[in-house]
Order: C-alpha cells, then sequence, then structure tokens
C-alpha cells in the first residue's frame, strides 16, 4: 500500500473544514436570526442570514482556492499556480467584502449591529473549526536530505 499523496491529504482536510465550516455557519445562522428577531425584528433576521452568507461565502473561497489550486500538485509551476490562486481569492474576498459593505450600507431593511455580528460569529466559529480540523489531521511530514533541520543532512548541530 502506497502513502497518500500529500496534496490529496491536504485536500481531505479542505473538505472537512469546509464540511464544518458549513455545519457551524448553519449553527450561528439559527442563534443569530433568534437574537436578530428579538433585536430589530424582521430587519434584524434579514441581517442575520446576509451575515450568516457572507461568513460562510467568504471563509469558504480559501478552502475553495486552496482545492482548485491542488490540481497542479507535482507540475514545475506548482509553488507559483498555488499561490496566484490563493491570493487571486483573497483578493477576490476583500474587493467582494468591500463592494457589499458600501452596497448594504445604508439600506432600511439592515440592521448593521446584526449584520457585522454575525460575520464576526461566523468567521471566530470558521477559525475555530479550521484550528480543530488542521490539528486533528494526521497528515504526514518529511524533510528532504540536505534541508537544514534534516538529520540526514549530514551536519552538526
Amino acid at each position: 500500500m502506497t502513502a497518500p499523496r500529500p496534496q490529496l491529504a491536504v485536500n481531505r482536510v479542505m473538505r472537512t473544514a469546509l464540511k464544518w465550516d458549513a455545519i457551524i455557519v448553519a449553527a450561528i445562522a439559527v442563534v443569530a436570526v433568534v437574537v436578530g428577531l428579538l433585536v430589530a425584528g424582521g430587519v434584524g433576521v434579514t441581517s442575520a442570514l446576509i451575515g450568516a452568507a457572507m461568513g460562510l461565502v467568504f471563509l469558504g473561497i480559501t478552502a475553495a482556492s486552496i482545492l482548485f489550486a491542488n490540481r497542479w500538485a507535482g507540475g514545475e509551476l506548482f509553488a507559483a499556480i498555488f499561490f496566484a490562486i490563493v491570493l487571486g481569492g483573497w483578493i477576490l474576498k476583500f474587493v467582494v467584502f468591500i463592494v457589499i459593505a458600501v452596497l448594504l450600507r445604508h439600506q432600511p431593511w439592515i440592521n448593521s449591529y446584526v449584520l457585522f455580528l454575525s460575520i464576526i460569529a461566523g468567521v471566530i466559529g470558521s477559525l475555530v473549526v479550521d484550528v480543530v480540523v488542521v490539528l486533528r489531521s494526521r497528515i504526514p511530514i518529511a524533510v528532504a536530505p540536505g534541508v537544514r533541520g534534516s538529520s540526514d543532512s549530514g551536519e552538526k548541530e
């Protein structure tokens, strides 16, 4: 039996993170809808749902870009392609977030506090999930001979 390729192990971790991010954001959306309803009525519900959806989409872009970029794993230009795609995803997130924030800024059907808090709750919840998923993942790490810190490099430390 051969060991799985490293990019496949990373893909498994990213898919698991996406799944749990969706579950956590759904739970946060339920809580945010109840709080939004109590605080601001129907406007609060709308704001909570939009905030939760924004949190899920923006957090999903990074994992999706990593999964997409890993298609070029093993190629000569993998590092360049990988970082270009992931950086492009981050820039896309930033631009889309600014555009949405400007468009929603003074809308009468948005409660900015409920929207902001549901986005922040989604981000924090997703970050916790991502940390737990990565810490529980079992991705093998190998150091190439000749690389500083490798026991096969022949260097005395």
